[in-house]
């Protein structure tokens, strides 16, 4: 049975575009950071609810700006709030495309790999040769160590 989840044809041109498109991205959030496995887990996280908190306290904080000590930094606070309202649906949309791009590359995957387990298959039944010896020797590659699966003809995965 044949499968075929997605049919994808790109020109040069628009692969072009896209790396551009991505050149210009890059650069227009050059100041975006990266965080080590470390600092990720030591951070402290801001949920929905801990936001709604957030926000409360940074109107408080400039409607009474004079209650705050000289080191707390309103500014900052109120920089990294804008920041954030204004970065968020770039995020959102980048994040949406990531999944596309994600779920694109699964879907071309199990094309290809059900093409391949197709094409071996027909193969096999079409008799020896040198390219299904060459087949053969791949297909004890990529299944070494997995036997005969008890119970049933379920889907190789890998």
């Amino acid at each position: 049975m044949t499968q075929n989840v997605v049919s994808l044809v790109l020109s040069a041109e628009q692969l072009d575009q896209a790396r551009k498109a991505l050149g210009m991205l890059e650069q227009s959030l050059v100041d975006l950071i990266s965080l080590s496995v470390e600092q990720r887990q030591e951070l402290r996280k801001m949920g929905p609810k801990s936001e709604m908190f957030a926000r409360k306290a940074h109107e408080v904080v400039l409607q009474n700006p004079d209650s705050m000590p000289r080191s707390f930094d309103i500014e900052a606070f109120t920089e990294d709030m804008l920041a954030l309202d204004q970065l968020r649906p770039l995020f959102l949309r980048i994040t949406a495309l990531a999944r596309r791009a994600e779920d694109t590359e699964m879907a071309l995957g199990s094309d290809i790999y059900k093409a391949t387990l197709d094409a071996y298959r027909f193969a096999k039944a079409a008799g020896k040769g040198a390219a299904l010896d060459e087949l053969s020797e791949q297909a004890a590659v990529r299944f070494a160590g997995q036997g005969k699966r008890k119970g049933g003809s379920g889907g190789t995965q890998s």
